[in-house]
């Protein structure tokens, strides 16, 4: 039987409603971000105070992506969005008219967690629709919805300024996600390919292997670093370089396009190349470039270093995905959710990491020298991942072939 293309198979409709809920999702999610220079004028906070704020939503995201996680494999991806879109809502809410006191911001800040929650439910409905060598693809172009980032590093600062208030910028977020809902609504369907719902034992049993953890690792560096970056650079910018809310914003975007845009591209490339070997190289650049930015050269220098390092994070999360499939094709929903909340983990950690170190010692160098070595750690881990993947499948008397990892999904360690 001749295989279809990617384009004659799947279903486009459920394809582009997966990226438009998860690219409106994620402008949400990373709301607090560029706005939290603005904010800092209504509630003075010292620099951890700033790196707990744009860290709170990462947290969220990452606890209820499992919550959505399970959701999906019970009741189904499209509701489950529906869910996550609907929730959405109260944060947004909240942000716009009931914000007095910045205890009362963190709690908005952790409740738009569901809106990165929606990594759980945008990807098991897209990529169930597709076969294995279709996998990669189809999960970026999914996953580039992360490209929502962008909306809001470009517009969230110059909307406050425009309107003199930061909290109208949470009321316009509403209509954007109510007309998803609506798309979504109509065009998402779930694919008749489904895997029927496991018992909460055979969970655990999944936590039990080896690879599921692995799989958590790497993904907790490439999403956790793009999007933790994503969230904390306009901070950055703005203190180490003293630009202005919306200027440190506008080199955040630049930052953001790249790892927003080459998702796909790390999906496409490990389909043709191999996941194993797109991540090394990914991991090595990634590892290189924070320790360049380490050195905190001159304005244009830095900003091209963190472009070329969110570029291989954001094309990292694509490789990552391109894998999980292949390994974990039965319980894809769970390990979405999984997997997505380490990714989350390692999203808070890292403003925080930025944060506290630059309070103690007065200087970023130190956070991103041990960023650098968390990424290059990663590149050692998969090298001695493969080997172990390799010499269990030759034992079993199986063709290696871990270029592709094509032999991944025999494999338990």
């Amino acid at each position: 039987m001749e295989k279809k293309g990617f384009w004659q198979s799947g279903h486009k409709p459920t394809l582009f409603s997966a990226f438009l809920y998860f690219d409106m999702s994620f402008m949400i999610w990373v709301l607090i971000g560029p706005l939290a220079v603005i904010i800092a004028a209504d509630y003075p906070m010292d620099p951890v105070q700033k790196a707990n704020l744009v860290a709170l939503p990462i947290l969220g995201g990452s606890i209820l992506r499992l919550v959505l996680g399970f959701m999906t494999d019970y009741i189904g991806p499209k509701r489950t969005a529906q869910f996550g879109m609907l929730f959405t809502l109260v944060p947004l809410i909240m942000g716009w008219k009931f914000v007095d006191s910045l205890d009362q911001l963190y709690v908005v800040a952790l409740l738009l967690g569901v809106a990165g929650a929606s990594f759980a439910a945008a990807l098991p409905l897209a990529s169930q629709w597709y076969s294995k060598e279709h996998q990669g693809l189809a999960m970026g172009i999914a996953g580039a919805g992360n490209s929502g980032t962008v909306i809001s590093t470009l517009f969230a600062n110059r909307i406050a300024q425009h309107y003199g208030s930061w909290e109208v910028v949470f009321g316009l977020a509403i209509i954007p996600i109510v007309l998803v809902f609506i798309i979504f609504t109509i065009f998402a369907k779930n694919s008749p390919n489904r895997p029927a719902p496991k018992k909460l034992s055979q969970y655990a049993q999944v936590l039990k292997q080896g690879d599921a953890w692995v799989f958590c690792a790497f993904y907790c560096v490439t999403f956790g670093g793009f999007v933790g970056l994503s969230n904390y650079l306009t901070i950055f910018f703005n203190t180490q370089y003293g630009l202005s809310p919306v200027r440190a914003a506008d080199f955040t975007t630049f930052c953001v396009i790249a790892g927003s845009f080459f998702r796909p591209v790390g999906g496409y490339l490990s389909d043709k190349i191999g996941g194993a070997k797109m991540l090394t190289i990914l991991y090595a650049g990634a590892g290189l470039m924070l320790a360049a930015v380490a050195s905190l050269p001159a304005l244009p220098i830095v900003i091209t270093m963190l472009f070329i390092g969110m570029m291989c994070l954001g094309a990292g999360n694509g490789s990552v995905f391109q894998l999980v499939p292949q390994r974990f094709g039965s319980e894809l929903g769970l390990m979405t959710g999984i997997i997505g909340a380490a990714g989350g983990l390692g999203g808070y950690a890292l403003p925080l990491i930025l944060g506290q170190l630059y309070q103690s010692t007065g200087s970023y160098t130190s956070g991103f020298l041990i960023l650098s070595a968390v990424t290059l750690g990663s590149l050692v881990l998969l090298t001695v991942m493969q080997a172990r993947w390799k010499n269990k499948w030759m034992a079993r008397g199986g063709k290696a072939q871990m270029d592709g990892m094509s032999d991944v999904s025999h494999v338990n360690v």
